[in-house]
């Protein structure tokens, strides 16, 4: 089992292969992207969030998964109100050969009832790791997107009090103006 965990973070690692510079990308549209969930559900974001707001916790590597912990925590503990993907993008072609691996190491630490909430990102990866940037590339990019695609809010420094209450603001001042 150690060794299945040490080569599954071997992969991780080696997934970002390309760096590309941070950028803030709020006010943009999310590019179109196809993953899958670990229920083996396609799903193109943005296009098939129906939500009027969705929140996306994107992560780069392994490491990230920290970050999103503490994200989807803090959420749970204020009740904030909102539709949340973790979203594991990877990039390269040697994750892609081994996405069914890398799927079942991520199903086997993530209990089943929560597996239609994490969509899996292999061929699209370096899109969306091009789009946000991937410096510090531990940080978990949360992105909140309007049932358009939009981006209402993106933060990519880590977990923060600050933000998450920002985001919380976000929402308040979405659901106002319906």
């Amino acid at each position: 089992m150690r060794m299945i965990s040490y080569f599954l973070g071997l992969l991780l690692l080696t997934g970002c292969s390309t760096q590309y510079p941070n950028k803030n990308v709020t006010g943009q549209v999310f590019p179109t992207v196809v993953g899958q969930t670990l229920e083996q559900k396609s799903l193109t974001i943005p296009n098939d969030l129906t939500d009027d707001v969705t929140l996306l916790l994107i992560g780069y590597v392994q490491n990230s998964q920290f970050d999103i912990d503490r994200w989807l925590i803090a959420l749970d503990v204020t009740d904030t109100s909102v539709k949340v993907y973790e979203v594991p993008t990877i990039q390269g072609l040697f994750p892609q050969m081994f996405s069914t691996f890398i799927d079942n190491g991520m199903r086997s630490g993530i209990p089943k009832p929560l597996w239609q909430g994490v969509v899996t990102i292999y061929d699209d990866g370096e899109q969306v790791q091009a789009f946000t940037g991937n410096e510090n590339i531990s940080n978990t990019r949360v992105v909140l997107l309007n049932n358009k695609g939009e981006i209402l809010y993106f933060y990519d420094q880590g977990f923060a009090v600050d933000a998450l209450n920002e985001i919380r603001g976000v929402l308040t001042s979405q659901r106002a103006s319906k």
